[in-house]
């Protein structure tokens, strides 16, 4: 069964009343919380950085699990089986890796006023090129993001029964407006919505589904036979030659994670240190919730649902097995959590632009009143690119983006993380690192066709392992080296060690 082919406007009239909703709390949110007014970056790109503990766990958690989450995850398991399920090992990795490094990096950003990873990194090596390098890479690694953040709306526009370009265009303005509008603070309040909306969906799903179905027992058996009538190396369990992959996928992808302008912005929103302690305790309940969301890809197999594209299948389950008044709740709810977190990416692009670009090389005496006004404004831009991207390129080139997005942010990690802990680099040795990672990384996976995996062939034996890890090992190696190299030339100076304790 594929998508829907006519207008369903019982669920279309439910997806537009939730659609409406979030975009009057939207415009509603620039009086919420608000402090000593917006003509600041703090206060537009950061929400004055009074965020506290429930505030902060739902941002971080809507802009960690997005609208192409819920529709890619049981893609990617309907299409490969247990494969698919990398993400639940990659985000239990995350949280004790947001519990040991952001509470520091958060110190470290508030105290000094910084706004963006890249003044972070500036500041401890005094490096305008290193500077530049991180903020180029999160801005890039970030548009294609958004752009699937649009992927995700159009498939259940599409499931509607809505077609054209029209829907997807007028959504995006809408969230333009009051991104530009309210800042950070209108992804916040829509989060709590676009959350329990998604928890309700789920929840539903994962009880019901399985008892149209005949059971979980039954879901499993249907989804088995299903993969063994495809072959390969898809399958309910994972094949031997996945454990590598698999492993170094959740490790590499943990890693990557939050070094996004998107993720480290709702951290430097918060209110304390303690807050992320908190959240990275708190957000393992988002793992389970994708745990769920997972099965959906199994339990289509058990509906004998076969989408024309794996991004149509939890669409094709929803209009299969729910009246029309749900489906239109389930699609409304995936849509706002396209909002969400394209709203904070376009933010988090935008003020990277704005301190490492503009006031480094353009203004360096631009005002803070000036500063947020360029970053509304490249905030705009940013959303109008993901959308001229999306409507006149295929939509795969938006997804290869973005799996070369989570290689080239890898390559942050050590200029954002070493310099917290550890003084014993510069800021040059870190940028070829950087250069290095990037170059060899980018290289591989594009001669492997943009796939996350590359397969090394050692004394006759294939080990297969995520491309991004292995670009940040070669990235730390000749990092050491180019510091050794460098510091026998001369002996390492003044740059300042930032963070102390948290």
């Amino acid at each position: 069964m594929g998508t829907a082919t006519h207008i369903d406007w019982t669920a279309l009239g439910v997806f537009i009343f939730f659609f409406a909703l979030v975009t009057v709390m939207g415009f509603l949110a620039s009086r919420w919380q608000r402090g000593s007014g917006e003509a600041h970056l703090d206060e537009w790109g950061l929400g004055g950085r009074r965020f506290g503990t429930w505030i902060t766990w739902f941002l971080v958690g809507g802009d960690f699990y997005t609208a192409y989450t819920v529709i890619a995850v049981p893609a990617l398991v309907y299409a490969v089986g247990a494969y698919g399920f990398f993400a639940l090992p990659y985000t239990i990795l995350v949280y004790p890796i947001v519990f040991c490094i952001m509470p520091r990096l958060w110190r470290v950003a508030h105290k000094a006023g910084h706004v963006t990873a890249a003044d972070v990194v500036y500041a401890r090596f005094q490096s305008r090129p290193l500077e530049l390098a991180i903020a180029a890479t999160g801005v890039l690694a970030t548009m294609p993001y958004i752009a699937l953040q649009l992927v995700g709306m159009e498939v259940v526009i599409k499931a509607l029964g809505l077609t054209g370009e029209l829907p997807l265009t007028a959504a995006f303005v809408i969230l333009a407006l009051y991104t530009y509008s309210a800042g950070l603070r209108a992804p916040a309040l829509i989060a709590f919505v676009k959350d329990l909306m998604i928890y309700i969906v789920v929840l539903v799903a994962v009880v019901l589904v399985p008892l149209k179905l005949g059971g979980y027992g039954a879901v499993f058996a249907k989804a088995n036979d299903a993969y063994a009538a495809k072959g390969g190396a898809t399958g309910l369990l994972l094949k031997p030659s996945q454990f590598l992959p698999y492993a170094t996928l959740a490790l590499g992808s943990a890693l990557a994670a939050f070094m996004y302008p998107h993720t480290l912005t709702g951290i430097f929103a918060a209110n304390s240190g303690n807050t992320i302690r908190k959240n990275a305790i708190f957000l393992p309940a988002y793992t389970l919730l994708l745990g769920l969301i997972a099965l959906l890809g199994y339990m289509a197999w058990a509906a004998n649902i076969h989408p024309q594209t794996p991004n149509d299948t939890v669409p094709a389950l929803f209009n299969a097995l729910f009246p029309s008044w749900f489906t239109g709740f389930a699609f409304s709810a995936i849509a706002i959590g396209a909002l969400v977190p394209a709203a904070v990416m376009s933010i988090g692009a935008a003020n990277l632009f704005t301190r490492n670009f503009w006031k480094a090389y353009v203004n360096p005496g631009v005002t803070p009143a000036g500063e947020a006004k360029v970053a509304k404004v490249v905030s705009l831009v940013v959303k109008f690119g993901a959308l001229v991207f999306i409507l006149f390129i295929p939509t795969q080139y938006a997804l290869d983006l973005q799996l070369l997005g989570g290689l080239w942010i890898l390559q942050t990690f050590p200029a954002v993380v070493f310099g917290l802990f550890l003084n014993c680099f510069r800021g040059t040795s870190l940028l070829i690192g950087w250069a290095a990672g990037l170059g060899v990384g980018t290289w591989l996976a594009v001669s492997d066709g943009v796939k996350p995996v590359h397969a090394f062939v050692i004394g006759g034996d294939t080990y297969a392992m995520y491309t991004g890890l292995f670009a940040l090992v070669v990235n730390i190696i000749v990092a050491v080296i180019a510091q050794l190299i460098i510091g026998m030339a001369k002996p390492a100076s003044g740059a300042q060690r930032v963070g102390g304790s948290a």
